[in-house]
Formats: C-alpha cells, sequence, structure tokens
C-alpha cells in the first residue's frame, strides 16, 4: 500500500485527534442497534451487565474504526470526503492509530467473554474481523460488491447485544441482523452516488464507479423492496408488537418511495434525501423495537 499520508509531519494530535480516528458518529448507530438487541431480547440483564455489554460494543467500534483509518490512510489523502482526518492531516502518527485500534478491540472482545459470555464476544471478534479484513483490506479495493458482503460488519450489533442477554442466537436476533445487512447497500450507495467522483479518483471500485448511476439505482430500489417485508420478521417472529409492524410497513414504504425518486431523477438532491432519510429509517425502526419490547 502506497503511503501518500503526511507521515513526515511532526504528531501534535489531541483528544478529538484520536476521538475522530473512532469514527463516532458510525459508532453511534452501532451502539443504537446493539442496544436494541439487548432490549428487545427475551431475557432479564442486570443493568450494570447491560451497561458493560453496550459500551464493549462501542470499543470494538472505535477500535475496528481506528484500524481502518490505518490502512486505507492513503486513499482517505486523495478524497476530499475524508483528506481532513487526523492520519492524512498528520496529526496522528499511523502506528499510534493502529496500536489504538488493536487495544480497543482485544479489550472490548475480552471483556465481554469474562463479564457476559462468549458467545456475545466471538460475534463482537467475528464483526471486527468482518469490518477489517474481509471489508476494509479484501474487497473494498477490488470489488463493487464490496459494501455488500462486507456490510454484515455493520448488522451484527443487535445480534451481539441479544446474545449478550440470552448467550445464545436465535431467529429473531438474525432477522435484525438481514434487516441491515439489507439497509447497508442503499444507504451506502446514496452517498456513493454524491461521491462518486471521489471514488473515482481514489480507484475505490464502487457500484456507481463500476456499474454507473442508472444500475445502482436499479439496485438501491431493488433492495428497498425487499426491505419492506423483510423489516416485519421479528414482529412474525414475535420479537415485536403490532406498533413495530405498523410503523416499520410505514417507513419501508417511506424507503421505496425515496429509492423511486432517486431513479427517476438525475440530480443530487434526491440521492442526499434519500441518504439522510436511510439513517432516520435504521433509527425509527430500532426505536420501535425497543419502544414495543419496553411495554
Amino acid at each position: 500500500m502506497t503511503d501518500v499520508t503526511a507521515t513526515n509531519l511532526p504528531t501534535n494530535g489531541e483528544l478529538r485527534d484520536y476521538v475522530q480516528l473512532l469514527k463516532p458518529r458510525v459508532m453511534s448507530l452501532v451502539v443504537f442497534t446493539g442496544l436494541a438487541g439487548l432490549v428487545a431480547a427475551p431475557a432479564h440483564i442486570h443493568p450494570v451487565l447491560g451497561f458493560v455489554a453496550v459500551l464493549c460494543i462501542a470499543v470494538a467500534a472505535g477500535g475496528a474504526g481506528a484500524i481502518n483509518m490505518w490502512y486505507e490512510r492513503d486513499v482517505d489523502a486523495l478524497m476530499n470526503r475524508t483528506r481532513a482526518r487526523p492520519l492524512p492531516m498528520g496529526k496522528v502518527e499511523p502506528q499510534e492509530a493502529l496500536a489504538l485500534g488493536v487495544a480497543l478491540t482485544g479489550f472490548a472482545v475480552c471483556t465481554m467473554g469474562l463479564a457476559l459470555n462468549w458467545v456475545a464476544a466471538a460475534l463482537l471478534a467475528l464483526t471486527t474481523f468482518t469490518y477489517v479484513i474481509i471489508y476494509t483490506v479484501w474487497l473494498k479495493r477490488r470489488t463493487p460488491q464490496n459494501i455488500v458482503i462486507g456490510g454484515a460488519a455493520g448488522a451484527f450489533p443487535p445480534m451481539i447485544g441479544w446474545a449478550a442477554a440470552t448467550g445464545d442466537v436465535s431467529l429473531a436476533s438474525l432477522s435484525l441482523f438481514l434487516i441491515i445487512f439489507f439497509w447497508t447497500p442503499p444507504h451506502f450507495w446514496a452517498l456513493a452516488l454524491l461521491k462518486n467522483e471521489d471514488y473515482r479518483r481514489a480507484g475505490i471500485p464502487m457500484m456507481p464507479v463500476v456499474a454507473g448511476a442508472a444500475s445502482t439505482k436499479k439496485q438501491m430500489l431493488v433492495y428497498t423492496l425487499l426491505l419492506l417485508p423483510l423489516a416485519l420478521a421479528p414482529w412474525f417472529l414475535g420479537a415485536a408488537g403490532k406498533i413495530y409492524a405498523i410503523g416499520a410497513a410505514l417507513l419501508g414504504v417511506a424507503f421505496v418511495v425515496h429509492a423511486v425518486l432517486v431513479l427517476r431523477s438525475d440530480a443530487p438532491k434526491p440521492a442526499a434525501r434519500m441518504f439522510a432519510f436511510s439513517i432516520f429509517y435504521l433509527s425509527a425502526l430500532f426505536a420501535l423495537l425497543m419502544f414495543d419490547a419496553a411495554r
């Protein structure tokens, strides 16, 4: 990997630079869905242990983010969206980012296993492996299916939360995994449509770069249509109630409408709106899941 970052600059990293390495915005959604899996699980867990489980998910996500930034510092320096990150700016040494990521990930997995159970810890380790090795190292620079396959990493947190409470994996927790798995491509490709030139310049074969905008938009619509019935699976399996089911159906229809609008327009605004709505969609869906579970 060619290093084109400003590694010769003196390191003057401040706390906010190290926090940025952890990708806090991405982490927040990971933590939220992990918490939803914990709350929706049909088992009682002590609040302190529940807090530890969510903390482990957050720490592992941050560690994986730091390793990701370490590995991608060369392409990050080429993209407008990422060139201001701490490593391309020379604010943090690459070795520091890698060490931080490995230490946080190892701590989180071990703590999850010792404090909760090793099923949850194994899923947490698998999540990190999927994100760092399968997605970041293997897939991202090789195939336009990178976000489809590698997106599994972001789908594990509710399963981890569920396993932390129950000690096992069930069809219901698998349905939560599948919801995020099928949500990820239309969510990320909406952003990729907006940042197409960035990815082209960096040589990353995102779907819009390789297949073109028209093909990408059609695939986004297909995924939202598949997601529409899939989001009802937790209700069908008894893990959520009618409030969740109604909300999931309405949110799903709105997601499909956004995908149709993107498909029918060459302007960037529909894609930007779909990207923003996709975040709201997933947040609202898992909020409804927790609301039903808490009733």
